[in-house]
């Protein structure tokens, strides 16, 4: 391991002072972090429209988490079955692309928890008054990506409220899908995390309605190889860092996701 230790003026909350951290030597002497991203999850990651370059809270974190660290982000895209796979061979360093931190994926990366979420039911908000809360959705056709853990809990929410009249759960490929299936009237509800829909609702506005609370709280990490104990803690003390500055909150209002906000970075939280 080398010392890595690095002093510069503070220039306002999004150039606070760079740390005195260790990190591994390579990336101590290479100056950067690679990254491993897929930009199709706003308000997280996305290639906006009107420039092509990255955008998103998670673009803008990483670049906070880097200039803390006095290192660059090197973003690099794949897909999202790759993400573990880069990992566990060290094609990159870290993923931070709104990944969410499950237990079953411990035995090959360690996250920094950076974000609360959760499964959010919405509706079309023509049909809003349709839906007075979460219970009006039993029986009816809900739709989510099947790539993620929501079917796994839309099922355990319906087994747990709605007895005999369950759910009738729709996998979909990704949210956008899901968004279009509502929209057509294939599906009465669908469901993804609730960071994502005040942005969504925003992009489309009088379009949408959540419906209840999220049924689930998870937490979002940057995941990082598990062997890799020193860019843990490093990441870990940066995430902190930025929350103790006011860095972290001006980011989350600059994204509408105050209401997803962790008051403190914690390791490996996910269930």
């Amino acid at each position: 391991m080398k010392r890595l230790l690095v002093t510069a003026a503070l220039v306002g909350a999004m150039s606070a002072p760079v740390m005195a951290v260790e990190l591994p030597a390579e990336i101590a002497k290479r100056g950067s972090i690679k990254v491993a991203l897929v930009p199709n999850y706003p308000p997280m990651e996305f290639r906006d429209p009107a420039t092509n370059a990255l955008s998103g809270f998670d673009i803008d974190l990483g670049g906070a988490i880097g200039r803390k660290l006095g290192v660059k982000i090197e973003w690099q895209e794949t897909s999202f079955a790759e993400f573990m796979p880069s990992i566990s061979t060290g094609r990159v360093d870290a993923i931070l692309s709104g990944f969410t931190d499950y237990a079953s994926r411990h035995e090959i990366a360690s996250f920094v928890d950076y974000l609360r979420s959760g499964p959010q039911f919405f509706v079309q908000q023509s049909r809003k008054a349709e839906f007075k809360d979460a219970a009006a959705l039993c029986g009816k056709k809900v739709g989510a990506s099947r790539r993620t853990m929501f079917p796994a809990q839309i099922a355990a929410w319906s087994e747990k409220n709605c007895g005999t009249n369950p759910i009738q759960f729709v996998g979909t490929d990704g949210s956008a899908d899901a968004r279009t299936q509502l929209r057509q009237g294939r599906i009465d509800a669908a469901a993804q995390g609730n960071e994502t829909l005040p942005y969504i609702m925003d992009l489309e506005p009088g379009t949408y309605a959540t419906v209840g609370e999220p049924i689930a709280q998870q937490f979002t990490g940057i995941a990082l190889p598990v062997k890799e104990k020193a860019l843990q803690q490093a990441m870990l003390e940066a995430v902190d860092a930025l929350i103790t500055d006011g860095t972290y909150r001006t980011l989350l209002a600059k994204w509408k996701l105050t209401d997803n906000a962790l008051e403190k970075a914690t390791l490996n939280a996910g269930q």
